[in-house]
């Protein structure tokens, strides 16, 4: 199994660098973290006592790594959570906040192991996450990357400006799907047909 730091650099390297997209709701960006997150977190990098582009500018990969560790793996409490989902939802965490929780819950829910879609990891989602994993122990890493996979296209299907994460201009799989399936068996990927039935209907 790897380490929190391991999987905390990969998806730094998963992020890339830095990132100004009109398109995207994080807005500026590097290594993934976010002006906002810089300012929710109060992080002032440059140390001239205001947090603004500058500092995400000079934000390093190794201080990225320490962000999401802390901020978007320990403190949320995702180490609770069984050991095979905790990477793909540690990675879901930092791309999408609060969803990354609710997805696991909603799953469980549908698993027949109810808790609320609250996006907090709390006693009730631990427990049903264990049992959910006790009754699927070889699937329940597939079945949440699946979710997340879904996540990703009902998203796109309701912003048609995220589409492109989704689905790149020659019709084959974006970026979000492809991420998704990073953490789903082989088996489980769409195929390129399947992926292209799928987002048709966005024309």
């Amino acid at each position: 199994m790897k380490t929190v730091r391991d999987l905390a650099r990969e998806i730094v390297a998963r992020e890339g660098g830095f990132v100004q997209d009109p398109d995207d709701p994080g807005g500026t960006t590097n290594h993934g973290v976010t002006l906002a997150a810089l300012r929710r977190l109060g992080l002032d990098i440059s140390g001239d006592g205001t947090i603004d582009g500058s500092d995400v500018r000079r934000l390093s990969a190794a201080q990225a790594v320490e962000i999401y560790i802390e901020h978007y793996f320990r403190r949320p409490g995702l180490g609770a959570l069984p050991e095979v989902v905790q990477p793909a939802v540690f990675d879901m965490q930092v791309n999408a906040g609060a969803s990354a929780v609710k997805i696991l819950q909603r799953l469980c829910s549908e698993m027949g192991f109810a808790c609320v879609d609250d996006g907090a990891v709390g006693p009730a989602t631990i427990r049903a996450a264990q049992l959910a994993y006790e009754a699927a122990p070889a699937h329940l890493a597939d079945a949440y990357g699946i979710a997340r996979r879904n996540f990703y296209y009902a998203l796109a299907d309701a912003r048609p400006a995220s589409r492109k994460y989704a689905c790149r201009r020659d019709g084959g799989k974006g970026g979000w799907i492809t991420r998704a399936e990073e953490f789903i068996a082989p088996h489980y990927h769409l195929t390129d047909a399947q992926h292209r039935a799928r987002v048709a209907a966005w024309g």
